[in-house]
């Protein structure tokens, strides 16, 4: 669940947000600015006579703009009490504030994906090839963390190679026998080497010569 409290401090400005939600959602200038009306007011009844007064709008236009936005999916009409105790309606901006945070992870992850090319390049000391880039973000893509990949890709460079093919077998490797982590990854080879090598380094082991199972 987003963390709508951090959203809604006054510190963290929507106002790049709303444009965004606005062009993508093709909203009109009327939707665009009770949109706006509903963020900024700090009562949040479904007051149309106030909505048409503030905004100077007729109520046809107050309530195809409302209609409208709730079929987006950006606001939704909660059953509330208020100072005295009486049910009314109010405005929730829940589903926008879940569409940014949406908007916002997505955004990070893309970002991750950047970091994690750079650290491919580093450690491996040269540019990674197209392909090379594909390998990677089919991993991603397929659910495998960054922690897991950097292990592997740490693996590998121990062993001497800069093979993507081998870090991809490795890594699928670790998926057949459940590791989701490294600490995982760790336990599986204390528990292979319990008896006498339980200290071991976890970068000399080949996991590709694993015939235990």
């Amino acid at each position: 669940m987003p963390n709508i409290e951090f959203l809604t401090e006054k510190r963290f400005s929507l106002s790049t947000h709303l444009i965004e939600i606005a062009v993508k959602n093709k909203l009109s200038l009327i939707e665009f600015l009770l949109l706006v009306y509903f963020e900024d007011a700090t009562d949040k009844t479904f007051n149309v006579e106030l909505i048409c007064k503030v905004l100077s709008l007729n109520s046809t236009e107050v309530l195809e703009a409302f209609n409208h936005l709730l079929t987006l999916n950006l606001i939704r009409l909660e059953s509330s009490k208020d100072t005295s105790n009486k049910h009314c309606e109010v405005i929730s901006l829940a589903p926008m504030y879940e569409k940014i945070f949406e908007k916002s992870a997505q955004n990070q992850k893309e970002q991750e994906k950047e970091n994690i090319f750079d650290v491919f390049q580093k450690e491996l000391g040269r540019k990674i090839t197209p392909m090379e880039y594909e390998f990677i973000n089919d991993w991603l893509e397929k659910d495998f963390s960054e922690e897991l990949i950097m292990g592997a890709l740490k693996e590998a460079v121990y062993n001497g190679t800069s093979s993507l093919r081998y870090i991809g077998k490795v890594l699928y490797e670790w998926r057949k026998k459940g590791y989701k982590n490294m600490k995982d990854v760790e336990k599986g080879l204390i528990t292979f080497r319990k008896d006498k090598e339980s200290n071991m380094n976890l970068f000399d082991y080949n996991w590709l010569d694993d015939e235990s199972e």
